[in-house]
């Protein structure tokens, strides 16, 4: 289980370093897609096999179905860990998440999501958590 956050840069040639405590579970090699909310998301391979199955099993004939899986099978890359424990991110991943230096980096369970610090800070205020929790115990999740 991924979990969590780290601030990192990117370089000029759009290296990423990924935390240690990150790439014992990814291993040297995964997928990085775009993700919701803008940022991007990461699976080590068996979650993404899992997840490319559920999009298999979809309906195509349903647009939204299409559109969904275009969204995350279009951009995604599998990306390696270099010997500096860095991964090279496609520009049109960086592109989409607005990745230009800063970053975050977090675990969230079975993936982790990588952000634009800018974003990250704009996006994520925890300020509606009471509210957010009410839902959470409508689904079935109460602390």
């Amino acid at each position: 289980m991924f979990m969590g956050e780290y601030n990192h840069t990117i370089d000029a040639k759009g290296r990423l370093i990924i935390p240690a405590k990150f790439r014992e579970v990814l291993g040297d090699e995964f997928v990085v897609t775009k993700g919701m909310d803008g940022c991007l998301f990461v699976f080590d391979n068996s979650e993404w096999q899992v997840f490319a199955e559920k999009l298999r099993s979809l309906p195509m004939i349903d647009k939204e179905v299409r559109q969904f899986t275009r969204f995350f099978l279009a951009g995604a890359a599998s990306v390696e860990v270099d010997k500096q424990g860095r991964i090279l991110l496609p520009s049109v991943l960086r592109d989409f998440a607005g990745i230009t230096k800063d970053t975050v980096l977090i675990g969230v369970g079975s993936r982790i999501e990588i952000w634009s610090k800018d974003r990250w800070e704009g996006t994520v205020t925890y300020q509606d958590m009471d509210e957010i929790s009410t839902h959470m115990v409508e689904l079935g999740i109460g602390l």
